[in-house]
């Protein structure tokens, strides 16, 4: 179910496979490059269209780790990435598994950023599906245009607000293209299974407008009944082309995003990352900073700056596991706070707030600054989710630290231009003693003759375990309580050491066993409410752990 056969198109008589020759070569799930072997070639056709000597699948990682390590920058890296992405998937996977924390900040943050940005200048072939407001009434056909039948994963994006950077329209490809890549080489899920696509209804951005290479349509954005209609219909027609998929609503601007969650997630099974998945990770950090503070979660208090569905979410999440510790949802809300573009979200505020802000529009006076609030309200935790590059200043993350022994600072903004504050800013302004964590990844910091190493609050630790779980269960829906298992599990995974280098996620090296054990949680809790789409496993971890791909080439002799 999460792997196809493993040699994909072997017949049951082990006859060789289809397609052969060129067309093998060409097929980048089938392509082994120059590691087919002396009976391959001649089983397949091959002779004298490959070099003749047989490398191994550990020598072209080599050399492809040479040949990206002498690219001059991260786009080009990436570009080189991408070739190779399209050329050979499972040499990819392999460089990308092997070395995960060098190739994790190329092929997602912060050069996915970039990547977008630049995403029509440096087009080379088409990945996934582009899908516009012009195929209104062709979508099904247009999706079973997809040549892998059985499409079990899909991310789909609209290109309104990519991380930080905002509305890039058609060039947000490269964020569902990154996020399924993600989810191969961190949870093991079969490419072959994966299906980006990009929902084009135009884009308010005139500079794409005025761009000879933009890929997209030039036209202002649609919205409102024709935009509902064309999500509408599909939504209409991911269930029937393919019936079994998982959607991840992705980098949706805000109005869209809360409605699009809420109103199709009990009828198709989906989630969205940016709000349940960021909401995910930046709760584990919070309970495994509580091994460092020492407090009780029901007690914190929680400053956030920026009031979008990622703040929100991480908002609603927390809510949910202090409710599980004890509290009211009113005392729980009650213990998170937002300042937005305007100040301090209060219901005293003139301004129409919008509605997913008003469950923590708090009766109190209102306050115009960060700053100002976090002196008045002495928060625990400040969560900056607001795409403003140093929204955290000096004067904020002082007042931080003369509130708090260890005062918890994550800066989760992608990309890493985005961040409220450097990791160097948040060690330096706080004396050394900041529990620090970024969206996109820093270096280590030396402060004081302390080494610091930066937890990746990033959403990479949950949604490749929590699609992995929802697949294996066959799950009908992806809850909240789902991600709050996700969160729960991953915070269990920090060890000692990581939490004496003031680290709150386990290093990179440990996301593919992270994504088991998180899996494992959501598909028990799957199975737990009856919301699985197949009976329970004696051995759930072990069924999964035998589902996962693992990027080795097939022998087709």
């Amino acid at each position: 179910m999460l792997r196809p056969q493993a040699d994909r198109g072997l017949s049951a008589s082990g006859e060789p496979p289809q397609p052969r020759g060129v067309q093998l070569l060409h097929d980048p799930l089938l392509n082994k490059g120059t590691a087919f072997t002396e009976q391959e070639r001649d089983a397949l056709g091959l002779r004298g269209l490959v070099p003749p000597r047989v490398f191994t699948l550990e020598e072209e990682v080599q050399r492809a780790l040479g040949s990206l390590r002498r690219k001059p920058d991260a786009i080009e890296k990436y570009i080189f990435l991408t070739a190779l992405q399209n050329r050979n998937e499972t040499l990819f996977y392999r460089l990308v598994v092997d070395h995960i924390e060098e190739m994790v900040p190329l092929i997602y943050t912060p050069t996915v950023g970039q990547a977008c940005l630049e995403y029509g200048s440096i087009f080379r072939r088409s990945r996934g599906l582009f899908i516009s407001i012009k195929d209104r009434g062709h979508i099904a056909e247009i999706l079973r245009h997809w040549p892998h039948e059985g499409a079990r994963l899909i991310v789909v994006t609209d290109g309104e607000r990519i991380l930080g950077l905002g509305d890039l329209g058609a060039l947000g490809m490269g964020i569902p293209v990154g996020k399924l890549s993600l989810y191969t080489a961190c949870a093991g899920v079969h490419p072959y299974y994966t299906l980006p696509i990009t929902l084009d209804v135009g884009t308010d951005n005139d500079r794409l407008h005025e761009d000879p290479f933009y890929i997209g349509l030039r036209q202002r954005r649609v919205r409102g009944e024709e935009y509902d209609a064309f999500i509408a219909e599909f939504v209409a027609g991911v269930r029937a082309v393919f019936p079994k998929a998982l959607l991840q609503w992705e980098d949706f601007g805000n109005t869209n995003a809360f409605r699009l969650l809420h109103d199709y997630r009990s009828r198709l099974c989906s989630f969205n990352d940016d709000i349940q998945g960021t909401a995910a990770v930046a709760l584990a950090g919070l309970i495994t900073a509580l091994r460092l503070t020492g407090g009780r979660l029901a007690d914190q208090k929680l400053l956030f700056l920026g009031a979008g569905e990622a703040g929100t979410g991480i908002a609603d999440l927390f809510v949910a596991a202090a409710r599980e510790a004890g509290l009211s949802e009113a005392d729980a809300r009650a213990r998170c706070w937002f300042v937005d573009s305007k100040g301090l979200v209060v219901q005293a505020r003139g301004d129409r707030l919008a509605e997913h802000k008003l469950p923590y529009a708090h009766a109190h006076p209102f306050l115009p600054t960060l700053v100002e609030s976090v002196k008045t309200l002495q928060p625990t935790a400040l969560i900056g989710v607001s795409g403003m590059a140093g929204g955290f200043t000096q004067e904020v993350v002082a007042e931080m630290a003369r509130l708090n022994a260890r005062p918890v600072i994550f800066a989760l903004s992608n990309p890493t231009s985005k961040a409220e504050c450097t990791a160097e800013q948040a060690y330096a302004w706080s004396d050394g003693r900041a529990i620090f964590a970024s969206g996109s990844p820093f270096a280590p910091v030396e402060f004081n003759g302390v080494r610091h190493v930066p937890g990746q609050g990033n959403n990479i630790y949950i949604f490749p375990g929590v699609g992995l779980g929802a697949l294996a269960s066959e799950a009908r829906e992806v809850t909240d309580g789902m991600f709050l298992a996700a969160a729960q599990t991953l915070a269990r995974l920090v060890q000692p050491e990581d939490l004496a280098l003031g680290r709150v996620y386990p290093p990179l090296t440990m996301i593919r066993e992270v994504s088991l054990q998180i899996a494992t949680a959501v598909a028990e809790n799957a199975y737990a409410h009856g919301l699985a789409g197949q009976p329970r496993p004696d051995d759930v971890q072990g069924d999964i752990r035998a589902r996962m791909f693992d990027p080795v080439y097939p022998n087709y002799a």
